[in-house]
């Protein structure tokens, strides 16, 4: 499980959905949750939390221009590769903190990725997981 920590920047809810924007070191992130700040008190600005997201949800794009619905993007450089047949798992360097993706193998071969690229990690609103914490 990947894990970065930040602070709630703000909140946006409707009925009892809420739209959560993480500030993680100056980059913001969002989380689509089923709460709201009157359901959970700990959805209030300012307050320190851990995002958590699966390595499967981590889809890698390299050079990519236009745009695209996912907010969720981090800049990376790929730190490793491992390959099999069928999956790939990518570690990379997100702001000196580990995130690994696993994508398939020929996704990563179509790409031409290699140790030591600058790629970006995509992740949708709806797959990060809020967590309380302290960084």
């Amino acid at each position: 499980m990947n894990r970065l920590e930040g602070s709630i920047a703000a909140v946006q809810s409707s009925d009892a959905l809420s739209l959560v924007d993480i500030d993680v070191g100056g980059d913001r992130f969002s989380a689509l949750v089923v709460e709201t700040p009157q359901s959970n008190p700990h959805l209030r600005s300012g307050r320190r939390v851990r995002i958590l997201f699966k390595e499967t949800e981590v889809s890698i794009a390299k050079g990519l221009t236009g745009g695209l619905s996912c907010r969720n993007r981090l800049g990376c450089t790929i730190r490793a590769i491992e390959t099999s047949p069928v999956l790939a798992k990518l570690t990379l360097d997100y702001r000196g903190t580990t995130v690994v993706s696993i994508i398939t193998t020929r996704s990563a071969e179509a790409l031409g990725l290699q140790v030591g690229d600058s790629v970006e990690g995509i992740v949708k609103s709806n797959e990060i997981t809020i967590r309380e914490g302290d960084a």
